[in-house]
C-alpha cells in the first residue's frame, strides 16, 4: 500500500543548499516545481539540474532567483531566460556522461524529483517516457520523490523502480506534455527529409535528434526496408514506420529486433503505442549514447541538426553566439559513433537560412559560439539544395561544396569570404 502524500508535505523534505534533480520532457513533474515555488520564502540557494525541462516550469522566473538556481544539462525553452541570466548556468558535457556526474560526486543529488508510471503487482513503477539520465538520478539521490501519474506509460527497459526505493509517494494526473513535430513539417522541410532519405540504404540503423527536420526524414523513409533504430529520443514519426514494418530493428547487429531509445516525446499517440511495449527498450543514456555500442549497429546513420555551420565544417548546434540556446547533448556520441560503423554515415541536416533568412552556412561561425561537431567530425550536410560530402575533404574543397547547398541569395557572400580567406 502506498502512502500517497500532498504536494506541499512532499516538497517540505527539500532544503536550502540543497541539489535537486528534475525529470525532463514529458515527465517534467511541474506540479510539484509548482508547489517547490510556492515554498521559496523558506528557501535559498537551491540548485535545480535536468535537461529537457517543458511546460511553464515557475521556479525560472527571475522572481525567485534567490531561492533557486537553474543549472542545465541540456538547455530547453522554459529555462533558457534564467539560464543566460545571472540565475542559472550551463554545463557542456556529452549527454553519454551525465550519469558519471551523478555518480562519481560531480554532481551529487540531494533529492530526484520524478514522474513514474503506477506500481504493478510487483511493486515497480517505470520512469516512463523518460529514462535518459534520470535512472541515474534515482539510483544516486539520497532521496526521491516520485509523482505516480495514471496516464504515464509503462515503458519496458532500464527504468524499473521498485516502491520500495521511493521516499515520498504524491499522485497527480495532469495529461502528460505534449509536441507535434509532424505538424510543424513544411515544404522546406521535406526537401531536406528526401535528400537526407537518399543516403539510408536498406537495413540501416538510424539515429534522429529532435524537431520537424528528423520527422520530414522519417516521412520520407516508407519505401525502405528493414530499417533499425537506435537513438537517444523517439518522436511520432517512428510510429508508422514500426506499424508497417519499415523498421523491424531485424539486421542492426547490436540488441537485434528491439527499438532502443532513452526517451521520447511527442503526442499522446506517442504515449499510447510505447505503452507496456516490449518491442521498445527505453534504456540508461549512458548504454545508449555510449560511442561503442552505437558503432556496434551496422549501416550507423546518425542524423542530427545545427544552428550553423561554417564553411570548413565546423558546427555549432548548442549556442546562438554566447547565448545558450540547447546542449551538447548526443550529437557528437552519434556522430562519431556512427563514423566508426560498419556502413556507416554521420548526417548533419539543417535548413539553408532561419525563418528569419539568417543564413546557417557561414564563412565563421558567431562569436563566442561553441563548436558541438568538429570540422574532423564532420562528413555529409544535407539542405533542401542538396548534399556536401566533406570527409577527407581539404579545407578549400569544403568551402565549395558547402557554397553549392547554400541559399542562392547567400552564395556569392560566401564565394567572397572563402577567396579572401583561401586566396582561391
Amino acid at each position: 500500500m502506498i502512502n500517497y502524500v500532498s504536494a506541499e508535505e512532499a516538497v517540505s523534505i527539500i532544503q536550502s543548499g540543497n541539489r535537486i534533480f528534475s525529470h525532463g520532457s514529458a515527465c517534467t513533474p511541474n506540479f510539484l516545481l509548482n508547489e517547490l515555488a510556492k515554498q521559496a520564502h523558506r528557501l535559498r540557494n537551491v540548485e535545480m539540474v535536468s535537461i529537457t525541462q517543458q511546460g511553464e516550469v515557475e521556479i525560472a522566473k527571475p522572481q525567485y532567483k534567490e531561492s533557486f538556481f537553474i543549472n542545465s544539462l541540456f538547455t530547453s525553452t522554459p529555462v533558457r531566460a534564467a539560464v543566460n541570466s545571472d540565475n542559472g548556468d550551463f554545463v557542456p558535457i556529452f549527454l553519454s556522461e551525465i550519469p558519471i556526474l551523478f555518480k562519481n560526486g560531480h554532481l551529487p543529488l540531494d533529492v530526484a524529483i520524478v514522474t513514474v508510471s503506477p506500481p504493478d503487482k510487483h511493486g515497480y513503477c517505470t520512469l516512463g517516457t523518460s529514462v535518459d539520465i534520470a535512472r541515474s538520478a534515482v539510483d544516486n539521490a539520497k532521496k526521491v520523490i516520485a509523482i505516480v501519474n495514471p496516464k504515464m506509460p509503462k515503458t519496458h527497459g532500464d527504468g524499473m523502480i521498485h516502491i520500495k526505493r521511493i521516499d515520498v509517494f504524491v499522485y497527480n494526473d495532469d495529461e502528460l506534455l505534449t509536441v507535434d513535430y509532424g505538424a510543424k513539417v513544411g515544404e522546406e522541410e521535406m526537401k531536406i527529409g528526401k535528400n537526407v532519405a537518399e543516403l539510408i540504404d536498406d537495413e540501416s540503423t538510424l539515429q534522429m535528434g529532435i524537431g520537424t527536420i528528423p520527422d520530414a526524414v522519417l516521412k520520407c523513409l516508407h519505401n525502405h526496408k528493414n530499417l533499425g533504430i537506435h537513438t537517444e529520443m523517439l518522436s511520432d514519426g517512428v510510429i508508422d514506420l514500426i506499424l508497417d514494418d519499415v523498421v523491424n530493428n531485424k539486421y542492426k547487429g547490436f540488441n537485434n529486433n528491439r527499438t532502443i531509445t532513452s526517451f521520447c516525446f511527442g503526442t499522446k499517440r506517442l504515449y499510447d503505442f510505447v505503452n507496456d511495449n516490449p518491442s521498445i527498450a527505453f534504456m540508461d543514456v549512458q548504454h545508449v549514447n555510449f560511442p561503442i555500442n552505437i558503432m556496434q549497429n551496422k549501416k550507423m546513420h546518425a542524423i542530427n541538426s545545427a544552428i550553423e555551420i561554417d564553411l570548413t565544417g565546423q558546427v555549432c548546434a548548442d549556442s546562438i553566439g554566447t547565448y545558450q540556446y540547447s546542449g551538447i547533448g548526443g550529437q557528437m556520441d552519434f556522430m562519431r559513433g556512427a563514423a566508426l560503423s560498419e556502413g556507416g554515415k554521420p548526417i548533419m541536416a539543417l535548413s539553408s537560412r532561419t525563418k528569419k533568412d539568417v543564413p546557417r552556412i557561414v564563412p565563421y561561425l558567431k562569436q563566442g559560439a561553441g563548436v558541438v561537431t568538429t570540422r574532423g567530425h564532420i562528413h555529409y550536410v544535407c539542405t533542401e539544395f542538396g548534399t556536401a560530402y566533406l570527409y577527407g575533404k581539404s579545407l578549400r574543397q569544403r568551402a565549395k561544396a558547402l557554397i553549392n547547398i547554400a541559399h542562392p541569395d547567400d552564395r556569392e557572400m560566401l564565394e567572397k569570404a572563402a577567396f579572401e580567406r583561401f586566396k582561391v
